[in-house]
């Protein structure tokens, strides 16, 4: 994982179903899934960019940086996260404030590294791109959390 992967949201790209489709070039194994380069890699993904004027002139690189922080699109966002995905961007926001990007990235790592190989977990399936590819196509599964 690095740093240009953490959107200015708090969300962890390099955990992202479209991202981790990419990086495991899934088409190619059959399975299609939209591939995404990661928000700020990407420029043009990144929602909160094109919604915050801070964030559009390159004023701050994190939300939690703005006064209006956690405004109510993030809070929007964070809920949904917190609910369906058992993590938070306001939390990841906070913990980088207050740790830094690097302490962020290690806690990240540890914390998505799949048990059997190693590689990252999506948090938006709890599957692993490379060991949990038949769970993946069968799209019957129990989310990570759940078991």
């Amino acid at each position: 994982m690095t740093e240009e992967l953490i959107a200015p949201c708090g969300m962890n790209c390099g955990l992202c179903a479209s991202y981790l489709a990419m990086k495991n070039d899934l088409k190619k194994r059959g399975i299609l899934k939209t591939y995404c380069t990661g928000c700020l890699p990407g420029g043009k993904n990144c929602y909160y960019k094109r919604q915050c004027e801070l964030l559009r002139k390159g004023l701050v690189r994190f939300c939690h940086d703005c006064g209006d922080f956690p405004c109510r699109r993030l809070k929007t966002l964070d809920k949904r996260y917190r609910t369906f995905y058992h993590m938070s961007m306001i939390e990841n926001l906070e913990f980088i404030k207050k740790y830094g990007i690097g302490r962020f990235l290690e806690k990240e790592t540890v914390k998505w590294r799949c048990p059997e190989c190693g590689e990252v977990i999506c948090c938006h399936n709890g599957l692993c791109y490379k060991c949990d590819l038949d769970k993946l196509r069968q799209k019957k599964h129990k989310y990570r959390w759940e078991e």
